[in-house]
């Protein structure tokens, strides 16, 4: 039996009561005008514990009640980690949102998940209200900031003068987190995740990636997502660390430096960035790269003193794929990299990889049972995986619950994968993403895109089935880096899609014959990013429509 995720967090309170639990980035003006300056705030598990338990008294009072439903709608903030336990501690569930949703989505989301409260930015309030006043009349509000509007309660003020509540008695089966898919391919549904399921995986993490209270974890992962949830702040809790939460902006390298983190969690587009970054300066310097070719470990080492120090351990990589070159990369320089998969439904975490692995693939974690269903001649078929981390259902969804949970409990990732000797998952992509050819040849569009990503030219890639003569033909949507070629002295698309289609061409020769964009029609290039989902995926449906 796990415990609920009020218990990890009574614990940690417990053992590690008077040293720090967070920090949190925020400017602060220098003396004498000369602008602002970065500092970290920190929290102690002792603080953080007394503000859960102030904060719980007074949605308790608000009429929050076991098994309510709180929207909690936020960028990462010490607010955000007081009104997550606190929403536990009176026995209700957490339903996080992307503070990005537009208000119709928040809207809709609220109405079917039948939402009682909502703690969000001030910036969000106004929305609130006006999505209160529409369809949900009896929604009760607290707001993070300072708000003027009638009816919304101020978190800090609810605070003063309180005793703290003593946590409602959980089940671990109960809900905990209603937690929304990020939509990359079809409107977000609510999985239903619970104290087990979430502890659970918690746990597992702690002990498999060997985490302490030695360790201090930098994240750029937002905790509306459930990779951010239970890895960057519930697991760090757990082994009694100290997380900083660093967002993605140009603060980034100073946060990298005053955290002086042990481990980096993040996505795999901050390690694509980071390590073309990494190898473009070695490139630069005659030095460096003599250091790089005789010696690239003691490469490594300055590049991580340098930016991260010396206490930096290894580099954790999830939320979406991360480019086998750029992996193998990092390991070479030795710098480690444990990548993880899971989706939403699993809490997140079924598989992991050594920070220096030396075999492709991951390996199911503790409790994590997988199969591969209907694999074709090279054993590719869908990932199917079974553990106490995966999800109860979909919120009022049973039809959309039984297309991927049998009676067994046994789950339909919709990834595509084989096992290796040894039980190693090597994944392929996605099910629904697959190109099939009129050979019938199966083409992976993630495959392709690892590939490609590597060519400077190209910022963004995203492969799909197109159409030519009649067949299914491998096609491509692609964002140029016009940074680059503006060096070049090419600022015309035309220009731009010539280059890209010779660089294409030559990097190809990586690639298996009918994997390979053989047309130059067959590309097209964008005017903008590609619209992302929380994980930094690109929602695919969006293009697809556009094919």
């Amino acid at each position: 039996m796990y415990p609920t995720i009020n218990d990890l967090f009574s614990e940690a309170v417990k053992a590690h009561r008077d040293r720090v639990v967070l920090r949190l980035p925020i400017p602060k003006e220098r003396k004498r005008g000369r602008g602002t300056q970065l500092i970290l705030n920190e929290i102690s598990y002792g603080r953080l514990e007394e503000m859960v338990g102030r904060f719980a008294s007074a949605l308790a009072e608000l009429g929050v009640k076991k098994g309510d439903k709180v929207a909690l709608i936020s960028k990462p903030r010490a607010a955000w980690a007081t009104a997550f336990f606190a929403i536990l501690r009176c026995g209700a569930v957490v339903v996080p949102l992307d503070p990005e949703l537009q208000p119709g989505e928040i809207e809709r989301i609220l109405g079917e998940a039948e939402v009682q409260g909502a703690v969000a930015s001030g910036g969000k309030v106004p929305d609130l209200c006006a999505i209160r006043e529409r369809s949900l009349p009896n929604l009760v509000l607290v707001s993070m900031d300072r708000a003027e509007q009638e009816g919304v309660h101020f978190l800090d003020a609810l605070l003063v003068g309180r005793q703290p509540l003593t946590a409602v008695a959980a089940d671990p089966q109960d809900l905990a987190v209603l937690m929304y898919t990020s939509g990359t391919t079809a409107n977000a549904k609510g999985a239903m995740l619970t104290h087990a399921n979430i502890a659970s995986n918690a746990l597992t993490a702690v002990k498999v990636v060997d985490l302490s209270p030695r360790d201090t974890f930098l994240s750029i992962v937002p905790w509306h997502h459930i990779y951010g949830l239970t890895m960057t702040l519930i697991s760090p809790i757990v082994a009694g660390g100290t997380s900083t939460y660093g967002p993605v902006d140009r603060n980034l390298s100073e946060v990298m430096l005053k955290a002086r983190p042990t481990i980096l969690l993040g996505v795999p587009k901050l390690y694509h960035v980071l390590y073309g970054k990494i190898r473009e300066s070695i490139e630069k310097s005659l030095l460096k790269r003599t250091i790089d070719r005789l010696s690239p470990t003691l490469m490594g080492k300055l590049v991580t003193r340098k930016i991260l120090g010396r206490q930096f351990r290894f580099f954790t990589s999830g939320g979406a794929p991360l480019s086998p070159e750029v992996a193998a990369g990092f390991r070479r320089m030795g710098i480690g990299m444990m990548e993880g998969y899971g989706l939403t439904e699993t809490s997140p975490l079924l598989t992991l990889c050594e920070a220096f692995a030396e075999q492709p693939g991951m390996t199911a974690i503790a409790g994590v049972e997988l199969r591969i269903d209907r694999p074709d001649e090279n054993g590719v078929g869908e990932v199917v995986a079974h553990g106490p981390n995966v999800m109860a259902g979909y919120y009022k969804n049973p039809k959309a619950t039984e297309a991927v949970l049998d009676k067994d409990g046994w789950f339909r990732t919709g990834d595509l994968g084989r096992l290796e000797p040894g039980g190693r998952l090597v994944l392929s992509g996605r099910a629904k993403n697959v190109i099939v050819l009129d050979t019938g040849k199966n083409v992976y569009p993630e495959e392709i895109e690892w590939e490609l990503l590597n060519i400077p030219a190209l910022e963004e890639i995203m492969v799909y089935e197109g159409e030519r003569q009649g067949a299914p033909a491998v096609s491509a949507f692609i964002y140029p880096n016009w940074t680059v070629l503006k060096k070049q002295g090419i600022s015309d698309p035309d220009q731009a899609l010539d280059v890209i289609w010779e660089a294409i061409k030559e990097r190809s020769e990586n690639l298996a014959v009918f994997k390979r964009i053989k047309y130059k029609e067959s590309i097209s290039l964008v005017d903008q990013p590609f619209e992302k989902s929380v994980k930094l995926d690109i929602k695919r449906y969006v293009y697809q429509k556009k094919a």
